[in-house]
C-alpha cells in the first residue's frame, strides 16, 4: 500500500530499511509516554467561515509532507476490513509515515542550513561579485585561489545564480569531475536531478536540462575537434590549470585563439591554486585577476636536512632513519590522545615499500602507528584504507607518493613529512624511450605538499632538506608537453585543421626537436604524408581515444577477420596494469596464473586474463572479485577493459570500420532475459540512489592475521572485512551485467581461447602492424637462462633487458634461438650465423627507464615475416639473397629462388594490403557522409580473399635464413651511391606486353626503387652490374606465363600480377623479341638492341 516502486520510500530500499528502525522507536516513544496518534485527515467540517482553518489544533499541521492519494487509498480499503486493516489502523501507520517524512525533512534542513553557513563562511564568499562581474565585463579571468577557498564548488554555483547557463568545468581526473558533480548538486539542492551532472570517459549524467557539466579535459577537447566554437556553452571554466596537462596547454591555445578570433561571445575562467600570475597575464593579454585567500590554519615548518651519514651513496638504499625519526619525534613531543596522523611524501613504490618495512617494525615495538602505503598500483580496497580511522591513542601514518598531493585529500592528517623528491615521467625522443626519474620538486609542489597538514586544524610540516635547497627549487614544476611524447598531440591538432604545429601559439611551447621527432614516428607510421599533411589513415587515428600505435591495431584488425581479439588486446594495453603489488611476491597467486599465461608473451596472456575473466562472470559459480584476489588482479581493471572494447566497437561501427547494421547491445533476448534485465536496472537504480543518499561509513582500522583490516564502527564481530561484498562492488557488477551482453562477450572470449597457432600468429602480426618498429633484437652473449639478465638492443637504444615482472624475463629459454650453428660455444648461442626458419625478435609496447632501460609487455614475433610486411625500407643485392631492414638488420638467404620467391610474396602483400586500406577508409567516408550501411565492393573482396590465402602462407613460409645487427662501421660502406648504374632510365626494361610496376633509380641509395620501401641491386656488397640485362627464362606462378625477365622485372611482374588476367597465348612457345629501343647518349643515335648488345656497346665507349 505505502512501499510501492513509485512512493517515497520503495520496498527494498535503504529507505525502507531506515524507516522501520524509525517506526519502532517512534512507537516506544508514543507507549512510553501515553501519546495518541492524532488524526491525519483535516477536520475540515469545523472550519472558520471567515479564514477557513481548522477549528481545533492538531500537530498534524506542523508536518510539511503528505503520502499521495491517501484518501483513495482509505476508499478502497473500506470494504477489505477481514485482513485486520481497519481504517483506524491505516491512519496510526500514516502518521508513523508523515513523521518519519518529517523527521528525515527536518534533518535536510539542518543539513543545509549548516551547509549554508558554511558556504558563507569560506573566503571566496566574499568575492562573489567581484567575480560575477569580471566574467560579465571580460571574456578572460583568472581566478587564484589558495588551497581550500571553495574556488572549485563556488565558482560555478555564482556563475549559473547570475544568470549564465550552460557552464563547462573541467577537470584533470575523473575521481575529480564526479566528486565536485555530487557536491555542487548536493549544494544546489539538485542531489537528485541533472541540473549538475559530470561526463568521463566511460559514463556520464547529462541530460538536456543540465546547466553544470563537470568533464575532463580530453573529452572538451574531443568536443572541441566536433564543434570548434563550442557552441553548446556559454562559460568554460578550467580548473587546476598549474598541473599543465598535455590536454590543458592545448586546450589553452585552442580557447585563446577562440576568443582573439572575436567570433564567439564564450567566457573563460581560468582557475587554479599555484598559478603562474605573469606567464598567464601574459598569455591572455592582461586580463583580470582575482586573488583569494585560502583558509588553512596555521602550520609550523620544521627543516630536518638529512645528513650526508645518512644519504649514503648513490648505490646504496634510501637509509629509512630519517623517517623513523620523525615518527619518535611526534610521539615524545604529542601525547597520544590528541589525534593527528602523519602524511609522508616519498619519490615512489620503491621508497615507500623501504620506509613501510622500518616503520612496520617501530610500529609493531611501540605499538602507537598503523603504517598505510599509498600509490596507485595499489588496489582500491588498500587504497581506501587510508580514508579510514586509527583506534584510540593510536596514529596512522600514510606513505605515499604525490598522489596525495593533489588528488587525493586525507581528513585527519596533523603532521606532513616532506622527502622534497618526486620520480617523474619523461620521454627521451632520441632513444624513444620514457624516462622514470626522480628530482626535486618545485616550491609550489613543496607549499602544496605542506598545506595537507593544515586542513582541520594546526598543523607540522617536517621538510627532510635544508632552508636553502627550498630557495633553491625551481618556482614551478615543468610542464608536461616538454617532457612527454607528442605524437597523439600533433595527430589530433592535424585533424582540427592546424597546418603547421610549429607556429601554433602555445603558453609553452615544447622544444623543436620533439616536434620533429614526433613528426617523423607519425610519418613512419604513414598518419602523415611527406608534406607532413594528415592522411586518411591519419584522420581515422585521430578520431579514436587511444595511442596511435594502438588505435593503427583496431584499424588494421578490422581488415581481417580477428577484430575481437584486437579490440580486446587494445584494451587490456589501454588501462593500467591489473597486477596488484602482491601479484609478483605471492608464490600462490603467481601458481593460480600459471595455466592462463601464453608462451607468446605478455600482451596474449593479458588477453587470456581477460577472457578467463569473462568466462568467470559468464558462468557465475564462483565470485569474479575472489577469482582476481586471489590471483592477485585488480578486478576495476577488468571492468575498464570491457567498458574501453565497447568503446571501441562503438567507435569504430560509427567511422564505418565495421561491417552490419549497428545492433542493439541486447538484441535477440528472450523474454525472460528481459524481464532480467529490466530487474537488473530497476536493482542497480535503487543500488546508486544508495550510494548517492549514504556517505560512506567511516570505519576503524583493526589489526587480523597481522594486517589491518577495517571494521564498521557498529560492527563487533571480527570478521575479515575482504568476504564483504561492498555497495560499491555490487554496482559495479550490476553496471557490467546492464551495459554488456555477457553471452557475446562470453561467445567471443571462448573463440580466442580455441585460437590455433595459426590464428596466434596472425593475431601477433596484426599486433605489430601498431607497435612497429617497436622491436628488439637479441644480444648474441645471451645465456638464456633465468638466473641473468637477457640484453637485447633496438634500432635506437642499445643494451636494453626484460622487465623483471615480464613472462620471458622468469621463462627466457623460449627465446633461444634454434637452428644449425658451427659457433656454438659452451653457456651460449650466438644468433650470427645461425641457420634456421625460426628466428624472432621481440616487440613490446613501451621501453622505460628506470634503473635499467626495461622492455615493457613484450611479445615475441617471427623475425622474417615481421620485417619484411612492415619495415620501412628493404634493400637488396642484386639477387635478393641479402636483405637489409630499416637500415639495422641484415637478412642473408642462401637459397636465390626462395629469397626472390618471399621478396615478391611480400610487394604483393603489402601492395594488396595497402589497397584494402585505402578502400575500407574510402568507403568508410562515403558511409558516413551518406550515412547508409557499408557495404562490401567486388574488389574489397577479392583482396580480402587473396590476402586470407596468401597472407597465412606467408607467415607459414619455411625460407631457412641468418640474420645480423648492422653495426655503425657497416653502415659506412652499405650502398653504392647516386650515379654507379647511371645506364639506369626512366624506360620501361625489357616490357613484353606484361604488367611491370613502375620503377626509378634511387637518388641516394643507387640501385632501382622498385616500391616506396623495396630498393633493389644497391648494397655495395653483392651488387650485380649485369643483372638488369642478362635475362633467364622464368614462368610466373602466379599467371604461368612464361618469359625471358631479369630478376627486377620478375619483382616488379609479381606486384602487380594476381593471377586473373592470363594471356590468350597460355602455353604457346613462342619466343618474344630480345630487342628493344636503345637510345645511346655518347652517338646520340637509336637502336635495336638486346641486352647482351647493349653492354657490348658500351663496352665499346670504354
Amino acid at each position: 500500500i505505502f512501499f510501492h516502486n513509485e512512493s517515497s520510500i520503495p520496498n527494498g530500499s535503504k529507505k525502507y530499511e531506515d524507516f522501520w528502525m524509525f517506526f519502532k522507536r517512534f512507537r516506544k516513544y508514543q507507549a512510553k509516554h501515553g501519546l495518541t496518534n492524532q488524526p491525519t485527515e483535516s477536520n475540515t467540517s469545523n472550519c472558520s467561515e471567515r479564514l477557513g482553518l481548522p477549528s481545533c489544533f492538531s500537530t498534524r499541521f506542523k508536518i510539511n509532507c503528505e503520502v499521495a492519494n491517501f484518501d483513495e487509498i482509505l476508499e478502497k480499503r473500506r470494504h477489505k476490513i477481514d485482513d485486520g486493516l481497519t481504517a483506524t489502523r491505516l491512519k496510526e501507520f500514516h502518521s508513523g509515515i508523515l513523521h518519519y517524512l518529517d523527521f528525515c525533512q527536518k534533518q535536510s534542513f539542518q543539513k543545509l542550513k549548516k551547509l549554508k553557513t558554511e558556504q558563507s563562511n569560506l573566503p571566496i564568499a566574499q568575492y562573489r561579485e567581484r567575480i560575477v562581474e569580471a566574467v560579465k565585463s571580460s571574456q578572460v579571468v583568472i581566478v587564484a585561489g589558495d588551497t581550500g577557498c571553495g574556488k572549485s564548488t563556488q565558482v560555478p554555483q555564482y556563475l549559473l545564480r547570475s544568470g549564465f547557463t550552460n557552464i563547462a568545468c573541467t577537470q584533470p581526473r575523473r575521481i575529480a569531475a564526479i566528486s565536485l558533480s555530487k557536491r555542487v548538486g548536493f549544494e544546489t539542492l539538485n542531489q537528485y536531478g541533472s541540473q549538475v551532472a559530470y561526463k568521463i570517459r566511460f559514463e556520464g549524467t547529462k541530460t538536456s536540462s543540465t546547466r553544470i557539466l563537470f568533464l575532463t579535459e580530453g573529452l572538451l577537447l574531443r568536443q572541441m575537434q566536433q564543434d570548434g566554437n563550442l557552441a553548446q556553452y556559454s562559460v568554460i571554466i578550467l580548473d587546476e590549470i598549474h598541473e599543465r596537462h598535455l590536454q590543458s596547454d592545448l586546450l589553452l591555445g585552442l580557447l585563446r585563439n577562440l576568443i582573439s578570433s572575436g567570433n564567439t561571445e564564450l567566457r573563460l575562467v581560468l582557475m587554479s591554486a599555484t598559478i603562474n600570475l605573469e606567464l598567464f597575464c601574459k598569455y591572455f593579454e592582461d586580463s583580470p585577476v582575482i586573488q583569494v585567500p585560502g583558509r588553512l590554519y596555521p602550520i609550523q615548518v620544521q627543516y630536518h636536512p638529512i645528513s650526508m651519514e645518512d644519504k649514503g651513496n648513490k648505490s646504496s638504499k634510501l637509509d629509512p632513519r630519517p623517517y623513523i625519526r620523525i615518527l619518535q619525534k611526534i610521539d615524545k613531543k604529542y601525547p597520544s590522545s590528541e589525534r593527528g596522523d602523519l602524511l609522508i611524501f616519498l619519490p615512489g613504490m620503491q621508497e615507500i615499500t623501504i620506509i613501510e618495512e622500518a616503520a612496520k617494525a617501530y610500529a609493531e615495538e611501540t605499538k602507537n602507528w598503523i603504517i598505510l602505503p599509498l600509490h596507485s598500483t595499489l588496489s582500491i580496497e588498500e587504497q581506501n584504507k587510508v580514508f579510514d580511522i586509527a583506534p584510540d591513542g593510536v596514529r596512522k601514518c600514510i606513505l605515499s607518493t604525490n598522489i596525495a598531493e593533489t588528488s587525493v585529500t586525507v581528513d585527519g592528517v596533523r603532521f606532513v613529512a616532506d622527502s622534497g623528491r618526486v620520480k617523474e615521467m619523461s620521454f627521451d625522443a632520441q632513444f624513444k624511450m620514457k624516462r622514470l626519474q626522480e628530482f626535486w620538486v618545485s616550491r609550489a609542489s613543496a607549499e602544496q605538499r605542506k598545506g595537507r597538514a593544515g586542513r582541520t586544524g594546526p598543523g607540522v610540516c617536517f621538510r627532510l632538506y635544508s632552508e636553502e635547497d627550498y630557495e633553491a627549487f625551481a618556482e614551478y614544476s615543468v610542464p608536461e608537453i616538454q617532457r612527454v611524447p607528442l605524437d597523439s598531440l600533433i595527430l589530433q591538432m592535424k585533424s582540427m585543421g592546424i597546418d603547421d604545429v610549429r607556429k601554433f601559439s602555445f603558453i609553452e611551447p615544447p622544444p623543436e626537436s620533439a616536434l620533429n621527432n614526433a613528426i617523423l614516428g607519425l610519418k613512419e607510421q604513414e598518419a602523415l604524408g611527406r608534406d607532413e599533411e594528415i592522411s586518411p589513415l591519419g584522420e581515422m587515428l585521430a578520431q579514436l581515444p587511444v595511442d596511435v600505435a594502438i588505435g593503427k591495431m583496431l584499424i588494421m584488425g578490422s581488415l581481417f577477420d580477428v577484430i575481437e581479439p584486437v579490440m580486446s588486446v587494445a584494451s587490456v594495453l589501454s588501462v593500467q596494469s591489473p597486477y596488484t603489488r602482491s601479484a609478483y611476491n605471492n608464490p600462490e597467486m603467481v601458481a593460480r596464473r600459471r595455466p592462463i599465461e601464453s608462451t607468446h608473451g605478455d600482451p596474449i596472456t593479458l588477453l587470456n586474463l581477460f577472457d578467463e575473466w569473462i568466462k568467470v562472470k559468464a558462468e557465475g559459480k564462483a565470485s569474479s572479485r575472489t577469482w582476481c584476489k586471489r590471483r592477485g588482479l585488480e578486478e576495476q581493471r577488468f571492468y575498464e577493459m570491457a567498458n574501453i572494447k565497447r568503446q571501441f566497437t562503438d567507435l569504430l561501427r560509427g567511422n564505418s570500420l565495421l561491417s552490419g547494421e549497428k545492433e542493439s547491445s541486447h538484441g535477440g533476448e528472450t523474454s525472460h532475459k528481459r524481464k532480467q534485465r529490466h530487474a537488473d536496472r530497476k536493482r542497480l537504480r535503487q543500488l546508486k540512489e544508495e550510494e548517492r543518499t549514504e556517505s560512506r561509513k567511516r570505519k576503524v582500522l583493526k589489526m587480523t592475521d597481522h594486517k589491518y583490516v577495517a571494521v564498521a564502527t557498529d560492527d563487533a564481530s571480527d570478521a575479515d572485512d575482504d568476504e564483504t561484498v561492498s555497495l560499491t562492488t555490487n554496482v559495479k557488477d550490476l553496471e557490467f551485467k546492464v551495459r554488456h551482453d555477457l553471452d557475446k562477450l562470453y561467445k567471443a572470449s571462448s573463440e580466442e581461447r580455441n585460437f590455433t597457432l595459426k590464428d596466434v600468429i596472425l593475431l601477433k602480426v596484426i599486433l605489430c602492424s601498431g607497435l612497429y618498429p617497436q622491436l628488439a633484437f637479441p644480444d648474441n652473449c645471451n645465456s638464456y637462462t633465468a638466473d641473468s639478465d637477457q640484453v637485447f638492443h633496438t634500432k635506437n637504444k642499445l643494451f636494453v633487458v626484460l622487465h623483471p615482472n615480464s613472462y620471458f624475463a622468469n621463462h627466457p629459454d623460449i627465446l633461444e634461438p634454434v637452428g644449425k650453428d658451427d659457433d656454438i660455444t659452451e653457456g651460449k648461442s650466438s644468433q650470427r650465423g645461425l641457420l634456421s626458419h625460426k628466428h624472432q625478435l621481440l616487440s613490446y609496447v613501451s621501453l622505460l627507464e628506470t634503473t635499467k632501460p626495461y622492455l615493457v609487455n613484450t611479445m615475441r614475433v617471427p623475425t622474417l615475416q615481421t620485417l619484411l610486411l612492415f619495415s620501412q625500407s628493404l634493400d637488396t643485392d642484386g639477387g635478393c639473397k641479402r636483405i637489409i631492414v630499416d637500415e639495422w638488420i641484415e637478412i642473408c638467404i642462401s637459397d636465390a629462388t626462395q629469397s626472390q620467391g618471399i621478396v615478391a610474396s611480400c610487394l604483393q602483400l603489402r601492395t594488396a594490403w595497402n589497397q584494402l586500406l585505402k578502400l575500407r577508409i574510402n568507403a568508410s567516408k562515403k558511409v558516413y557522409e551518406s550515412e547508409s550501411g557499408l557495404g562490401s565492393t567486388r574488389s574489397t573482396r577479392n583482396l580480402q580473399k587473396f590476402l586470407g590465402i596468401k597472407l597465412p602462407e606467408f607467415l607459414d613460409s619455411k625460407v631457412e635464413y641468418k640474420v645480423r645487427r648492422i653495426t655503425a662501421a657497416d653502415k659506412k660502406k652499405l650502398y653504392v651511391g647516386p650515379n654507379i648504374n647511371s645506364e639506369y632510365s626512366d624506360e620501361e626494361i625489357g616490357n613484353f606486353a606484361v604488367k611491370l610496376s613502375q620503377a626509378v633509380p634511387h637518388p641516394s641509395k643507387g640501385g632501382i626503387q622498385l616500391s616506396p620501401f623495396l630498393t633493389y641491386n644497391c648494397l655495395s656488397d653483392g651488387m650485380n652490374m649485369g643483372g638488369d640485362y642478362l635475362r633467364e627464362f622464368w614462368t610466373c606462378p602466379n599467371c604461368n606465363v612464361k618469359l625471358p625477365l631479369t630478376v627486377s622485372e620478375r619483382l616488379r611482374h609479381q606486384a602487380v600480377c594476381t593471377g586473373e588476367e592470363n594471356t590468350e597465348n597460355e602455353g604457346s612457345t613462342a619466343i618474344p623479341s630480345l630487342q628493344k629501343d636503345y637510345h645511346c647518349t655518347v652517338c646520340n643515335e637509336m637502336f635495336k638492341f638486346s641486352a647482351v648488345e647493349i653492354l657490348k656497346h658500351k663496352r665499346s665507349h670504354a
